[in-house]
């Protein structure tokens, strides 16, 4: 992110801990009212199953366009009204300061559930 941008503002988080370890974040749209997802999803029980370059967290943000090549998790750094997420590809920088203590607390354990091989480097504060 240049200095000179804005953080990107997360309206709330939606969490799934079940075979999929899923951390997405909407993040307001330039459009009033609309959102766009940032998503963060691991699923380690089928991981075993897949080639090893594979492994770890893939990313997608819903308005960017899908290729063959996964973006990856490669670094995560959250503080209570800040989450910079740095990919294989690119970085996000939200502003979470608006989204509920207890989404952010969920969101925090998932993200250790998902990092249990050190896949990527995991900052909270």
């Amino acid at each position: 992110m240049k200095a000179d941008e804005e953080l990107d503002v997360v309206s709330f988080v939606t969490l799934q801990d079940g075979d999929d370890l899923i951390v997405s974040f909407a993040i307001a749209d330039e459009e009033p009212g609309e959102i766009v997802s940032l998503i963060l999803l691991r699923t380690p029980k089928y991981e075993a199953l897949l080639p090893a370059d594979e492994h770890g967290v893939s990313v997608s943000h819903e308005s960017l366009t899908e290729d063959d090549d996964r973006d990856r998790l490669r670094r995560l750094k959250m503080t209570e009204s800040v989450v910079t997420i740095e990919t294989t590809r690119t970085r996000y920088d939200l502003d979470v300061s608006g989204v509920d203590r207890r989404e952010l607390l969920g969101a925090r354990r998932i993200l250790k559930k998902m990092n249990f091989d050190q896949c990527f480097t995991l900052e909270v504060g």
